[in-house]
Order: C-alpha cells, then sequence, then structure tokens
C-alpha cells in the first residue's frame, strides 16, 4: 500500500494566506487567481505537499466562480506548481520551487522594473544581429527585409509601424539561426516595447513622422551590416539602436520627451 505524504495545515489567524482575499475586478479573475496562488507557493507559504484550501473556500474568498478556480488549478498544474489527486484536492507539488521563468506585465511597477527588462532585451538582440550577420543566408535575410520595407509602408500611411517595427526585430532574432533567440525576444517583446508609449506622446504627425523615420534610419543601418555580413557593425548598429530607445523612454518617463 502506497502511503501518501502527510499534508500541513493552511495557515489561519494573524498569518492568513493573501489568496484568502477578493480579488480585483480589473485583471483578467483567472489570472489573478493563479497570480495570487503563485505568489503563495513561491513565498513559502503553501509549502510543497500543503494541500490547497477546497474550491468552495477559493470561490467564496476570492469572490470568484468554480470555474475561474477550476482554470487556476488547471493552470498550476500544467506549470508543474500542483498535483491534483482524485477525491482529495490539490496540492503543492514537491519541486514547486522550480517555477518557470516569468514577468508579469502587470508586476512592473516603477520605470526601474521596465527598464531591467528593456536592458536584458538589449543584450538579447545585439548578439542575435551579431549572429545574424555571420550566418546570414539569402533565406534568411529576405524577412528581415521584408520587415524593413513593411515599416516604411506604415510609416507612409501615417501609422505607428508598431507591429512592422517588432516584426524587424523578430527575423532578425530567427536570422541567427538559433531559434531560443527568437522565442526569447518574442517573450520579452510582447511584455515590454516602450515604442508604442512613446509614438502616442509624441505630440504632433509631423514630429511623429521625423521621430519614425529616425528610427527606421538606424534600422537601415542594421539591416546594411547584416546583409553584408558584418557582425561587429551589426552588433555596434543594434546597440545604439536599443540605447537611443532605452534613453527615449526615460525621457518619456520623466516628461521630458521633446518634439
Amino acid at each position: 500500500m502506497t502511503r501518501r505524504p502527510p499534508t500541513q495545515a493552511v495557515p489561519r489567524g494573524p498569518d492568513k494566506l493573501a489568496l484568502l482575499r477578493p480579488l480585483r475586478p480589473q485583471r483578467n479573475l483567472t489570472e489573478e487567481a493563479v497570480a495570487r496562488l503563485t505568489e503563495e507557493i513561491r513565498k513559502g507559504r503553501l509549502p510543497p505537499g500543503a494541500r490547497l484550501p477546497t474550491e468552495q473556500v477559493l470561490m467564496k474568498a476570492m469572490g470568484v466562480s468554480r470555474t475561474v478556480v477550476r482554470e487556476a488549478v488547471a493552470a498550476l498544474r500544467a506549470e508543474g506548481l500542483v498535483i491534483t489527486r482524485q477525491g482529495s484536492g490539490a496540492f503543492v507539488a514537491a519541486d514547486a520551487s522550480r517555477v518557470p521563468f516569468r514577468i508579469d506585465p502587470d508586476g512592473l511597477s516603477s520605470i526601474g522594473d521596465v527598464l531591467e527588462v528593456m536592458e536584458l532585451r538589449l543584450a538579447i538582440e545585439v548578439e542575435s544581429a551579431a549572429l545574424a550577420a555571420e550566418r546570414i543566408t539569402p533565406e534568411r535575410l529576405a524577412p528581415i527585409g521584408r520587415a524593413l520595407r513593411a515599416i516604411e509602408a506604415a510609416i507612409a500611411r501615417g501609422e505607428g509601424a508598431i507591429n512592422e517595427d517588432f516584426a524587424f526585430h523578430r527575423a532578425i532574432a530567427a536570422a541567427s539561426a538559433n531559434p531560443r533567440f527568437a522565442e526569447l525576444l518574442e517573450f520579452l517583446g510582447r511584455h515590454v516595447i516602450p515604442r508604442q508609449s512613446v509614438r502616442v506622446s509624441v505630440g504632433t504627425p509631423q514630429s511623429q513622422r521625423r521621430y519614425l523615420i529616425g528610427i527606421q534610419k538606424e534600422h537601415g543601418r542594421i539591416y546594411a551590416a547584416i546583409r553584408g555580413g558584418q557582425p561587429a557593425e551589426a552588433r555596434r548598429a543594434m546597440r545604439t539602436h536599443l540605447t537611443r530607445s532605452l534613453q527615449r523612454y526615460r525621457r518619456l518617463a520623466e516628461g521630458r520627451l521633446q518634439d
């Protein structure tokens, strides 16, 4: 007969779990429930082997439906943080400390938090640009060229070219021939791209167009270096471009972005 590990009691009284409070309505409730439970697991307030509160307790405490609770538990199970036992409930997994890397955009509460993630992205893209130049082939260059032309067309239409801009950077990461660069860039880029905030804040259509044309010139230098198979120049051009983006975002945050 297999013995089940002993379950640990859920704290009561003054040490009541943070998850046993109503959720804020402005976020997706399932995401909020997942974040709340994950936080308690990370902090060790729900240690390995601990039984999660019952569905009824979670529903009442967080003010959500049974569907939300079940979706949240399913998401935690998919992440390997929770295991379920038929007839017994859900329990924190033994290896729950191995939490996958995540960046919660709602957790980026300060300009410092945002800039830290942007700096991480800068480090990734600088090297991926150099590898793209080193490993460039006509097949890998073509998507970069298409993305560059798509940016140009969007600017001509008077648009912000935000999606086209990201496609350009993603194409460069893909051209590195290391799929991990593209995967990580996709993750970081979708969470933290200051360009949309900056562009919205640039005053008139004329000033926005000048701003975008300046960015496009930087893109052109990156493309030329990659096309020419010049890793050092590609690295330098990408670093210059993203460093300037960091500077633009800092000025925006400080309320000093000028036309």
